[in-house]
């Protein structure tokens, strides 16, 4: 069989290095940290341990699926958990719990509120319908402008809301403001403002409110650490610690790989897992790319960036697994962090408190808190070096102020900082973008890179970077599209 050569044990590389060594193909991954995942590994303080990135699973079916295609069942190496309520928001001083199960959440929208629970069930059933039209799109390869006008898509393109935005989607079900937000926000899982984020992705509170939330014990990282168990059992190798220095050319295809170490590795084709912009703009050299080179990238949309802050506490506090704290002018903070590129005097701030579903987080009667406020990426050229501990001081003063979470900093035991410049510098992530390219419709489906990348022969992209785009369950889609056009037996002209 074939020799494949994947560049980075993110999520989209391990599933797809999983896959393909299941099928007997001679699979290598190489991978410049020391663990598996990528921004979906984990890390550990003292007796505390940190999801990186990703901290909740949804869409599990498309999970069991994958490892199915690898003779695997995922149950076998996850324990989830389903969360109840899924997360809880708040809004000023009001909390507002989120519910997958319909019967609590008309409960919860006619006592906060009132008068759009028929908006809430006829979302439910239009958007479901929307999903059955989208998902063919998602799961497909997208390589010519002419699948636009296939039966399939067809069938699909009233469902895209075109010249709508997520927000104006949500306002034709829902009255209140604070509602709107609550069916949203998810836009932010994408790192886009949701009265900018195209309306067909108004699937993705969807798909939480229909299937569900869920939290491995252990982590989010367990997906990756099992990806990489199934990978090993099948026969493929990962080498950690194996960063690659240099994509080697030769007439538009990929000749080699040059690794940190100088070790040349030559296989038959090439998946880059890597943050796409920064494999096309750091790996490959000068003139060979065309449509993606260094100036057509910087002038591509690409996402906000996170700060973040993992803090270990000696203390548990009852508070919800996910806690949304919303800026009280929530469309001026979205503007800031995604137009006007400057940090908010208000941030809005998610706290993930994993430690009350899981135990294997912290020691007992404390707390693993990781808390993430969405601000620019590094094309605002903030300076994180003088903003860094004021900024983090500003988080916590609207935590300590406005949730539960009133003492967190008398508690503290252990804490790291990961500003956007060390999404860069630390995690390889353009510009600090760390939800990708942007998800314009503009840089959808066609007109993003392709799974089968344009510019290079033998080469193949998965992760947020390419179609589908970003978010574990898409990541996972884009592992499943991509070695499936691999193992064809006759692959399609680019």
């Amino acid at each position: 069989m074939k020799k494949i050569a994947v560049i980075g044990a993110g999520p989209g590389g391990l599933a797809s290095a999983m896959i393909l060594a299941a099928k007997g193909y001679d699979v290598e991954v190489y991978e410049k940290q020391s663990f598996v995942g990528g921004r979906n590994g984990h890390f550990s303080l003292g007796g505390y341990t940190f999801d990186i990135g990703p901290t909740f699973l949804s869409m599990p079916q498309i999970m069991e699926e994958i490892f199915e295609m690898s003779g695997r069942n995922v149950h076998d190496y996850l324990d989830l958990k389903e969360l109840a309520p899924m997360y809880e928001l708040q809004f000023g001083g009001k909390r507002v719990p989120m519910y997958r199960d319909r019967r609590k959440m008309l409960e919860v929208i006619q006592e906060h509120f009132p008068g759009n629970e028929q908006g809430y069930e006829r979302f439910m059933e239009e958007t479901g319908e929307k999903m059955q039209a989208l998902m063919p799109l998602l799961q497909t390869k997208h390589n010519r402008l002419t699948d636009y006008v296939s039966k399939r898509a067809l069938k699909a393109l009233p469902k895209l809301s075109l010249g709508k935005s997520v927000y104006d989607v949500l306002s034709d079900y829902f009255t209140d403001e604070k509602l709107k937000i609550a069916f949203t926000f998810q836009a932010k899982y994408l790192g886009m403002s949701p009265w900018e984020c195209p309306g067909a992705f108004s699937i993705l509170s969807y798909m939480e409110h229909e299937w569900g939330v869920y939290h491995p014990i252990g982590g989010v990282n367990q997906l990756s650490k099992a990806m990489a168990a199934v990978t090993e059992e099948h026969g493929g190798k990962i080498h950690l610690n194996s960063g690659v220095k240099r994509i080697h050319t030769d007439k538009k295809q990929i000749s080699s790989l040059e690794l940190d170490s100088g070790e040349v590795v030559k296989a038959d084709e090439y998946i880059i897992n890597a943050d796409f912009a920064e494999a096309m703009t750091k790996l490959v050299d000068d003139g060979v790319l065309r449509k993606h080179s260094k100036k057509k990238l910087e002038n591509k949309k690409f996402s906000c960036s996170t700060f973040m802050i993992y803090v270990g506490l000696d203390k548990k506090y009852e508070m919800p697994h996910h806690t949304i704290l919303f800026a009280e002018d929530y469309k001026k903070n979205v503007e800031e962090m995604t137009k006007d590129l400057v940090l908010s005097d208000e941030p809005s701030i998610y706290i993930h408190n994993a430690s009350v579903t899981d135990d294997t987080l912290a020691p007992e009667g404390h707390s693993a808190v990781y808390i993430l406020a969405p601000v620019p990426n590094n094309y605002s050229d903030i300076d994180w070096e003088g903003k860094e501990e004021s900024f983090k001081q500003l988080v916590y003063d609207e935590i300590e102020a406005k949730t539960g979470f009133s003492d967190i900093r008398d508690h503290i035991v252990v804490e790291k900082v990961l500003t956007p410049k060390q999404w860069e510098t630390d995690h390889f992530v353009h510009q600090g973008a760390t939800f990708s390219l942007g998800h314009q419709l503009s840089q959808m489906m066609y007109f993003r890179p392709h799974n089968r990348f344009q510019e290079l022969d033998h080469c193949w992209l998965v992760g947020g970077g390419t179609h589908p785009g970003s978010g574990l369950p898409t990541i996972l889609e884009s592992a499943r599209i991509t070695t499936g056009w691999i193992t064809e037996k006759e692959v399609e002209p680019v």
